[in-house]
This record gives structure tokens, sequence and C-alpha cells, in this order.
């Protein structure tokens, strides 16, 4: 039973735990069946299907995303600027009006701090698109990436990821996954099973288009402020793609497998351990719709293959036509990058800015020296900063090593994509996305400090035992 109260709902009871006799399973009728059975291998294809491509293995879903933004770069910069500058300025008319023309703006309010971030990328978005200012301001570690690379590509995943998510989970994707996630997701993360889908789209395809599929179900009341917490700042995971990119700027691709095996197991260490730590432990369990979530069911390994065709099918019977999902899907996207984009431009451009041209974080990184040495991993100058700066983008701590011994890259390669937290893309937009948890700065700080205390000793272990085997 569901309670109101000032907006948000709670859930007061707890739920009766069901068996496959006490679950009245939907018909498998051809048209529902053959409904999600395409809806799931587009989506499967899309952002799963391994392919070759100029002489790597990656999937569809980035080589149509790298082919925009390589191909055509300057109509990229183009888009980018107008739906820049198109946030700030419906943003700014929300902050005064409720409609424009008969239209609700009220998808477009926020609180001050953050119309005032949408409003200074609107300023930023005509400086770095064309290059106007000081030199410093637009080098290849500061505006350079912001602009060239992580505003280019948010810019064109969350649209883009948009369409394919929506059409996979609206046809019955995120009931079947969820359903067979149910029985991992829970008592590790204590997050519903369907939370799989939103990790599952942050390492095949981006964090961008994960928090975009959690955004989602949290307005459709599937979940509640402590399982988006959960998922935002624990499963808003590094893209596969990016791993491999990480392991080649280090010169380490041939050791890609063993980088990310390490990667995965120490993401599902840190969310085991900081889902029972605060601030996510003491996250409300509220929703701000009336409440769906899952069925309790527990059963043998064919109840819950049943149960979740029975689940998926129901949903792709009741759900949308394909273009309707993909109509829906790119227009939701767009008006996320409109909100998004201009925020992550305007704190990742201080956030890289402040890596490459004070000596905050080299000050910060003293304290580990020590630390780092005594765990046995080479060039501890260099690695120590590393464990800092990633705060502000994942990269930079890549770039610090570059030159170092093989057990300190491998340690920093690790580490960097592992930290997930950083202030040039995910955490602005984790903030701005989820104001309504409310997902606060200091806690963010807080949880990046956090992994990085977890993650320092077990990367350093992993580092010695893949140098034990031969490996570096």
């Amino acid at each position: 039973m569901a309670t109101e109260q000032g907006g948000t709902w709670t859930v007061d009871t707890e739920p009766h735990v069901h068996d496959i006799d006490e679950v009245e399973l939907h018909d498998f009728e051809s048209r529902p069946v053959l409904k999600f059975t395409i809806a799931f291998l587009i989506g499967g294809v899309f952002f799963l299907l391994p392919v070759p491509y100029q002489g790597e293995v990656t999937v569809p879903f980035d080589i149509v995303v790298s082919t925009i933004t390589e191909t055509v770069p300057d109509a990229v910069g183009v888009y980018s600027l107008l739906i820049i500058i198109a946030g700030g300025a419906v943003t700014t008319a929300a902050m005064f009006r409720d409609e424009v023309a008969g239209y609700d703006l009220s998808y477009f309010e926020t609180s001050v701090v953050f119309w005032l971030l949408r409003v200074a990328g609107l300023v930023l978005a005509p400086v770095m698109f064309f290059k106007v200012g000081p030199e410093w301001l637009h080098t290849p570690g500061t505006g350079g990436l912001m602009w060239g690379t992580l505003v280019y590509s948010v810019g064109v995943i969350i649209p883009i990821g948009a369409v394919f998510i929506t059409i996979f989970v609206e046809l019955g994707g995120l009931e079947f996954v969820g359903t067979m996630a149910r029985p991992l997701m829970k008592p590790l993360f204590k997050v519903p099973g369907r939370a799989a889908l939103d990790s599952l789209a942050s390492w095949v395809g981006s964090y961008s288009v994960g928090l975009y599929v959690t955004r989602n179900v949290f307005e459709a009341g599937g979940y509640h402020k402590r399982d988006v917490f959960t998922i935002a700042t624990c499963f808003s995971t590094v893209s596969i793609g990016f791993v491999g990119v990480v392991a080649a700027t280090l010169d380490m691709l041939s050791l890609f497998p063993v980088i990310f095996g390490a990667y995965f197991f120490c993401v599902v260490v840190c969310g085991i351990i900081l889902v029972r730590l605060p601030p996510i432990s003491t996250t409300p369990e509220e929703y701000i719709a009336e409440p769906d979530p899952e069925m309790a069911f527990e059963g043998s390994p064919g109840d819950y293959v049943r149960l979740a065709l029975s689940e998926a099918v129901k949903k792709a019977d009741e759900g949308e036509t394909f273009f309707q999902a993909a109509k829906r899907g790119f227009i939701d996207g767009l008006k996320l990058t409109s909100l998004i984009l201009g925020t992550i431009l305007a704190v990742g451009l201080a956030a890289t800015l402040l890596s490459a041209n004070t000596p905050v974080f080299d000050i910060l990184g003293q304290p580990l020296v020590p630390v780092i040495a005594a765990l046995g991993i080479p060039n501890a100058q260099a690695v120590a900063p590393a464990t800092i700066v990633g705060i502000t983008e994942m990269y930079v701590p890549v770039l610090l090593v570059t030159e170092t011994a093989p057990m300190a890259k491998f340690f920093v390669a690790v580490l960097a994509v592992s930290q997930l937290i950083f202030f040039s893309s995910v955490g602005p937009m984790i903030m701005d996305m989820f104001s309504d948890v409310p997902v606060r700065f200091r806690d963010l700080v807080a949880l990046f400090v956090l992994r990085t205390v977890i993650l320092v000793p077990l990367i350093a272990a992993i580092t010695h035992v893949v140098n034990a085997l031969g490996l570096l």
C-alpha cells in the first residue's frame, strides 16, 4: 500500500512474496511475442553485438556515434551550440513563466544554481564554438577536450541512444532483463532487478544513456530516491569502448581483457559496500510518482524465465508501436540534452582548467605518495596526483602516467575508470537530472573519496597479482 504526502509517495507494507503458481502469466500470442522479440534484438544488436571496425572490436552504437562526430564535426558543433543556447534560453523563460505560447515549460524548471549553470553554458558555447579568447582556454586538455570531445559525444549519444533504449524498454526489454536480474541485484545492491538495464546501458553504451533510463523509470514510479542515488552513483559506468581507449593510450591494449575484468570487479565491490554506507544508505525510500515496485517473487531459474517472458510480452502487447517509441525517445533525448549539455560545459571546463593550470591536485596528492609507495606501486610521485585528479575528468589521470612503469600504468588505468564520479560530465549530469532526490555536490565528493579509499588498496593488490602472473 502506498501513501502520498507532500508530492512524494512511500510504500507502507512489505510485499507478499509470490511463487510461479500465484502469478497470472500473460498469453503468448504471436503478435506481442514477435513485437518483443524484434525490439529485444534491435536493442541487443545495437548495443551489444561485437563487430570489427577500423582494426578494433566495438558495437554498432559506438560506430554510429563515432561516424557522426568524426564525419560531420562542424554540423555536430552547430547542433551543440544551438541546443545549449536553446536549453539556457528556455530554462530562463521557465524560471519566470509557466508556459509560452501555450507550451508547458515545467520540464525545464530547475534550481537557481542550475539555471545559472545553464546560462553559463549558453555564454560559453559561442566562445568555444568560435574559439574566442585566450589560447589556454582551447588547449587539447581543457576547452578542446570539453567542446570537441565530451560535448560533441554526449550531445550525439543521448538522442540516438534514447531512440533504441526507448524501443527496448517500452516493448518489453526492461521487464525481461529486470526479472532475470532480481536474484542478484536485490541482495547485492539493494536495488530492483530492473536496475540491471541501466547498468547494462552504461557498460555497452554510455553513462548518459544509463542515466536516461534511470530518469524515465524514476518518473514512472519504478524507483524510489535511494534506488536512483545508488544506480546513478554506482552504476553510471564508463563504457567498454572507453576502457579500450584508456588501454590504448597507455599502450596496454593487449591487456584489455585483464583491465576490463579488474574494472568490472572493482565496480561490483564498490557497489556492494557503498549502498550500505551514507550518503546512499540514509537517502529516503520515497517515490516522486505513484509507486510501481517490482512484484516480490521467488522460484527456480525456469520460473524466472517464464515470468520474465510473460512480463515482457505483456508490456509489448500494451506498449507503443516501434515508430511511436522511437519518436518519443528521440524527442525526450533532445530535451534532456538541451538541459544538461550547458551544465556539463560550464562545470567541466572549470574542472579541467583547474586541473591543467593550478597545482591544486599535485598538492592534494602529496599525502598519498607514501601510501602509494607503501603499496608497492612504482612512480608514486606521478601516481598520487592521478588518484585525485580523476574527480575533474576520468581521462586526465591516464595522461599523467603515460611515461611510467607498467605497474603504475595498469594501476591508474583501472583506477581512473572505476572511480566513476567526475565533474566534467557525470557529476553535473546527475545533480541536474536528479535534483529531486536530491544528489548534492558534497555527496558526490564524499562518494568519490570513499570509492578512492576502497579502490586504491584493492587495485594495488590486483596489480601485484597481474604482475606476478608475468603480464606486466
